[in-house]
């Protein structure tokens, strides 16, 4: 009974014990000199809240890294304007890869597009609403009209732009979009393919302009042994279908006369120009917001940051009257909860980046008005002070900053404008 007593004592005290020494390490420090600059620059500009920061140079230097891919290939580069929402930045793009191609995602955007860029080239990189295309086409000059490149993904659509195009006696150009192994629609068969072509030679004013083949679950999946490798193969096999298929039901075809589209940021460099696809397209990776940080994609470098000011700083982590006590129990086992800080705004799709070891309060919860953020007694934030965040993604985050601010590496020399917020 006795030695019963001792064990049962020594797991009482055993168990807190461990738990104490299970804490997690004190993180945090100072912003690292890049913020320390990027902070500088944003205060002899005056900005008080938060805003995208583009670091120019960094963009600049993934746009010719990305544009080698060309000169390596022979693979045309097409730039995706959903994941860069703004005709300036877009404007970098086309003058770095000497590429006019664009890839647009919804009808609003691609309205704006050509309605300042004319000369664009657009392809659309999903099938919209023939509703849609009728209002961009409506909203458009007609040369400008018929040279968009709708996606077309059944026999069904296919039928609505057939109707469209004789009601409004304009030739239309369509891409089929093919299924080449991501199952998320699109023509997934060679018969399937051969009747739509068949379709399109029977409308005098539709003409086929190529196919689209989007590839993101190749390096999505897992890299488990043969997984990527047999996705890859699939890809291909389904692109030299799709390809018999058009030589059988149109006649000997050129690629060179095509848009043979494939590809996204995860997945350009996997493309050697030997395949049937003869462009690829991307978009996020020239900024390289976090959910892209990929092996392929390891030679890029962050170029977007959320800068926001610092409204109010606590000496010690306290939550609200009633739960105190909780945020003193955190703090003392997890140091890294023992400060706080309220920013500018907050709960984006974002990840904080500077001054290392800050994080949002998990206990005090989301807030896209005054999130609260802790860090350990290492970090030493004053209000006013900057704290950044990088995005997780482009496409959606550029678009509630206003103006994109543009850093020069010494200063912000400038801005650009994005498009309206569309879905």
């Amino acid at each position: 009974m006795a030695s019963r007593r001792r064990i049962l004592l020594g797991a009482a005290v055993a168990t807190p014990l461990a738990a104490w020494l299970a804490r997690p390490a004190v993180q945090g420090g100072p912003h690292p000199a890049y913020f320390q600059r990027l902070s500088q620059a944003l205060r002899e500009a005056g900005v008080a809240q938060a805003r995208m920061v583009i670091d120019l140079p960094r963009l600049r230097a993934n746009l010719a890294a990305i544009g080698q891919h060309t000169a390596r290939t022979g693979m045309p580069l097409r730039g995706v304007l959903k994941s860069l929402p703004s005709l300036p930045l877009m404007d970098e793009l086309a003058r770095a890869w000497a590429s006019p191609r664009v890839m647009a995602f919804n009808a609003a955007q691609l309205q704006q597009l050509l309605g300042a860029r004319p000369q664009a080239q657009a392809l659309l990189g999903k099938p919209l609403p023939v509703a849609a295309a009728a209002q961009v086409l409506a909203a458009l000059p007609a040369d400008v009209g018929s040279g968009i490149e709708w996606l077309v993904d059944t026999p069904e659509r296919l039928a609505q732009y057939r109707q469209l195009a004789e009601h409004r006696h304009q030739d239309l150009r369509l891409n089929l979009e093919i299924d080449v192994g991501l199952h998320r629609g699109g023509f997934e068969d060679a018969d399937a393919i051969g009747q739509a072509l068949a379709a399109l030679r029977a409308a005098p004013a539709l003409h086929w302009s190529g196919f689209m083949g989007y590839d993101a679950h190749v390096a999505a999946l897992p890299d488990l042994p043969g997984m990527r490798a047999h996705a890859w193969d699939d890809l291909q096999r389904r692109w030299q279908a799709a390809w018999a298929a058009a030589g059988a039901a149109l006649g000997p075809q050129r690629r060179e006369g095509l848009t043979l589209n494939t590809a996204g940021s995860p997945t350009f460099r996997l493309h050697d120009g030997r395949g049937v696809a003869n462009e690829v397209s991307v978009g996020s990776a020239a900024l390289l917001p976090l959910d892209f940080d990929k092996p392929l994609l390891a030679d890029l470098q962050p170029a977007a940051f959320i800068a926001t000011p610092v409204l109010k700083s606590w000496p010690r982590f306290r939550l609200p009257e009633g739960a105190t006590w909780l945020s003193a129990a955190a703090s003392a086992w997890d140091r890294n909860q023992a400060r706080a800080v309220a920013i500018h705004g907050g709960h984006w799709l974002a990840e904080p980046v500077s001054p290392p070891g800050l994080r949002p309060s998990g206990l005090y919860g989301h807030s896209s008005n005054q999130q609260v953020m802790v860090a350990s007694e290492r970090v030493e934030l004053r209000p006013d002070d900057h704290v950044f965040f990088r995005p997780l993604q482009s496409e959606a985050v550029l678009l509630q900053f206003g103006d994109l601010l543009l850093f020069d590496g010494e200063r912000i020399s400038g801005s650009w404008p994005v498009l309206p917020a569309s879905a």
